[in-house]
């Protein structure tokens, strides 16, 4: 077992203390968190140990697993990768790209891995449905959230929008052409909400909106492809894929036929593939730890990250 501690005991560092505690993968060894009362209530309350010193903490780590705030991901990073500990970061990988960039030459240099939180990527839906995205060429996604101060330290963009980001950039293997997007601040000193249209060199467009300001919750993706159209819910977890393929000579009585202006005859069908539901933060951890037993690339690691920002920053900048 990995051992591994937490930098961070705040809403999600607790999650990840839990879920660090049942898995079969890590021994944890105990947390750090610059905020002594609070974090003395929750080493009293979860009867994890509490280091006053991190690099007392850092000392006793194979891992370290950064949950803080992300204007202290690079520094506590750093700090980790200095002391010869992987680091599984939080989403986003740090606050500039400047510090990114250190982060991964900085990991090279000294053999170690590492791995940023975007957990979708480990949303069972999308795990079922990525399979089915080959060639899509216009992408639309919507994440709306109710307000909430959690997360307001950064831009919308960087709080929620980036999920959907490393989502598009993990299927769309073609270089970004050109990002137009807008902005708009309502309740923060950032815009609370953005809408971004991102044109890709192969032709496919990306069209995302996320905001903070919401009256309903909603996590949607949907992706249109030769023959195909896929739908995935990452809140409810759920998937619809429609695909068309040629009509049969002689179609079923119930069968779909579209005839289109040239007469050619489309069969549609539907497709509804397995969803084994799981615990995404926790498939992500574990994931990390094979990783690292294993000698192999994270499914996102720190390059990962990196684009996800640097697009990220692209969109801030162009509203």
């Amino acid at each position: 077992m990995l051992k591994i501690g937490v930098f961070g005991a705040g809403h999600l560092g607790r999650i990840h203390l839990n879920l660090l505690n049942e898995s079969k993968h890590y021994n944890l060894i105990g947390f750090h968190d610059s905020d002594r009362i609070s974090a003395k209530k929750v080493s009293k309350k979860f009867k994890y140990k509490f280091f006053e010193s991190p690099e007392d903490l850092l000392s006793k780590c194979d891992v370290i697993d950064v949950v803080t705030p992300t204007l202290f991901h690079h520094k506590i990073a750093m700090l980790a990768l200095s002391n010869n500990c992987h680091v599984f970061i939080e989403k986003p990988i740090t606050k500039s790209i400047n510090e990114a960039k250190e982060l991964i030459e900085f990991s090279h240099l000294n053999g170690l891995f590492g791995q940023v939180g975007h957990v979708e990527r480990f949303n069972p839906a999308f795990i079922a449905a990525k399979p089915h995205i080959t060639n899509p060429m216009f992408i639309e996604a919507h994440r709306l959230a109710e307000f909430n101060s959690r997360g307001t330290d950064v831009p919308v963009v960087l709080d929620l929008m980036i999920h959907d980001i490393d989502i598009i950039l993990s299927v769309v293997k073609s270089p970004i052409k050109s990002i137009n997007a807008s902005g708009v601040k309502v309740i923060s000193s950032t815009p609370d909400i953005a809408n971004a249209r991102i044109e890709f060199e192969n032709g496919c467009v990306a069209n995302l909106t996320a905001s903070r300001i919401s009256l309903k919750k909603m996590r949607k993706s949907r992706f249109f492809q030769k023959n195909a159209y896929i739908s995935i819910d990452f809140l409810k977890q759920e998937v619809e894929i429609v695909k068309m393929k040629d009509a049969p000579q002689v179609p079923d009585e119930i069968a779909m036929i579209l005839k289109d202006a040239e007469g050619m005859k489309k069969q549609i069908y539907f497709e509804n593939p397995i969803i084994k539901k799981s615990n995404a933060i926790l498939d992500e951890l574990e994931s990390f730890a094979n990783s690292i037993k294993n000698n192999e690339k994270p499914i996102v690691d720190l390059n990962d990250g990196y684009s996800a920002l640097s697009t990220a920053q692209k969109i801030i900048d162009s509203y």
